[in-house]
């Protein structure tokens, strides 16, 4: 197998188990980001570009004004500079989401605008990688649900740039899956946890597969011309 020298990670979300339930403690919520930090010093070389997953923020908090309410905590967990941001990276545009409103997959008028001035700010021909923990349009949202409920202003606004190259990526999920709409590639690329580190359901093919999709992750080749090579990398345990 051919070895990839790997540039940067882009982590799409649900970086811990879930602190988003009912019952979750500060106790447990500190002890997932423990286990996160553990993590993160393996591959402390790396930059690490992460955006907001459903199951990462703690809602559940007795109080809004605490530091650890919702997203400013894991925003910081992460060492993210904003719940949503873009940078620049060999010539690429990255774009970074915060799918995480209206209890689904959308875009706050806040982020609509950002959105729609960053991608305005691109010189003709840019290429353009833009990460959502919900996927923007997917084949497997059919089956599971989880699509991003403003899909259409979405696309509707990269139409209005096809003069750059767009390609997006996603979780949440947990399968694996690719779409095509407009000239924009989609990529769902399953999930590190599989089925949520656990066996399994009784149609999985193997311990901690999603239904058909292994436990995984992606390796992303981007070229000058604007074009993306997206390939799975199942791992078992």
């Amino acid at each position: 197998m051919k070895k990839h020298k790997v540039d940067f990670f882009l982590n799409g979300g649900d970086s811990i188990f879930a602190a988003d339930y009912n019952n979750i403690t500060r106790e447990r919520v500190n002890e997932q980001w423990a286990i996160w930090k553990n993590g993160r010093e393996i591959f402390k070389e790396y930059e690490v570009y992460s955006c907001l997953g459903n199951h990462d923020m703690w809602w559940a908090c007795p109080d809004k004004s605490d530091g650890m309410y919702g997203k400013p905590h894991v925003i910081a967990q992460l060492e993210m500079p904003g719940r949503f941001y873009s940078f620049e990276k060999h010539g690429w545009h990255f774009i970074i989401l915060d799918s995480n409103n209206d209890n689904a997959g959308s875009l706050d008028a806040e982020q609509r605008k950002w959105l729609e001035n960053d991608l305005a700010s691109l010189r003709r021909g840019t290429p353009v990688l833009c990460m959502s923990h919900y996927p923007i349009l997917g084949v497997s949202t059919i089956m599971e649900g989880g699509n991003h409920t403003d899909a259409r202003y979405i696309t509707n606004l990269f139409n209005k740039h096809r003069d750059k190259t767009i390609t997006c990526i996603s979780g949440h999920i947990h399968l694996l899956d690719e779409a095509g709409y407009d000239g924009v590639r989609y990529y769902c690329n399953g999930a590190l946890s599989g089925f949520w580190w656990e066996d399994g359901d009784s149609d999985s093919a193997a311990k901690c597969y999603y239904r058909e999709t292994p436990p995984g992750y992606a390796i992303l080749d981007l070229f000058e011309d604007g074009s993306v090579s997206n390939r799975y990398y199942p791992h078992s345990f």
